[in-house]
């Protein structure tokens, strides 16, 4: 029954529906002095993966993970966890498929009730042909692939540029104690087997200014190098340097690269 009632509505009507909602927003925003969305609303936009069992569902695929199904595109409101577009895309579709128009909508749905927006998302979403439009009217910290050319303007820093990422602790006690670590079963089983094993040993962190070829103008590029120690059973092996970036319209005056870090990782 419910699946037979689904069915009547169309991809329009549920856009409706969306933008309905959407348009009662704003009241409950200015109903409390826009300290509800407070002086940065965050908007964050991924994709996901749901799986489904059926086999005569329409639009349905199989995506790169090999689960039949659908990639939604999510677009939230961050500051309130509130879900500002849902939008259904076929299981093989991509994270990025049509999310810059998506984008557009939550920055223009959200600008007007707070000082600042900053649109936030993974590698996926660093749709450079957009960057130089978003940036004239709002903030963003996009990942960026790890790809040759950023890879050789970071290997060619000068490695006192370099300082080392002091990252937050996940969680705090109730009581503000620190609680014994119980014994790595996990860890034991890998050295015995002689599983390659990796684990972080620590992150440096730095910035340089980058200039997608898409773009006229260039970007602040926030840099983590992670220092990854590789061992087979008791055997030590050589360390793995593994680089991740952050393209961002913040500068240094207002955030350090261990707060966009932070921003990015949230």
């Amino acid at each position: 029954m419910t699946g037979d009632f689904l069915r009547r509505f169309t991809e329009a009507d549920l856009l409706t529906l969306m933008d309905a909602i959407n348009s009662v927003r704003p009241r409950l925003w200015q109903g409390r002095g826009g300290e509800l969305l407070g002086e940065v609303a965050y908007v964050d936009v991924d994709g996901t993966i749901v799986p489904t069992t059926g086999e005569l569902k329409q639009g349905m695929d199989i995506s790169y993970k090999g689960i039949w199904g659908y990639a939604p595109l999510l677009v939230t409101l961050a500051n309130t966890r509130e879900m500002l577009f849902l939008v259904n895309r076929s299981g093989n579709a991509p994270s990025h498929l049509d999310a810059a128009r998506w984008i557009d909508r939550a920055i223009d749905l959200v600008c007007r009730y707070t000082p600042r927006v900053c649109v936030r998302g993974d590698t996926d979403f660093s749709l450079t042909a957009n960057f130089d439009r978003w940036a004239e009217k709002t903030d963003f910290i996009f990942g960026m692939d790890n790809n040759a050319t950023l890879r050789t303007h970071a290997e060619a820093l000068d490695e006192q540029t370099w300082t080392r990422l002091e990252r937050p602790a996940p969680y705090e006690t109730k009581t503000g104690t620190t609680r014994a670590r119980r014994h790595n079963r996990k860890k034991e089983v890998i050295t015995d087997r002689e599983f390659l094993n990796l684990e972080l040993n620590y992150e440096d962190v730095t910035e340089f200014t980058y200039r997608p070829r898409k773009c006229q103008r260039s970007y602040r590029v926030v840099v983590v190098r992670k220092n990854i120690s590789r061992a087979k059973g008791e055997i030590a092996l050589i360390d793995e340097i593994r680089y991740f970036f952050h393209i961002t319209t913040y500068t240094a005056d207002t955030h350090t690269p261990a707060q966009i870090v932070e921003l990015a990782n949230q």
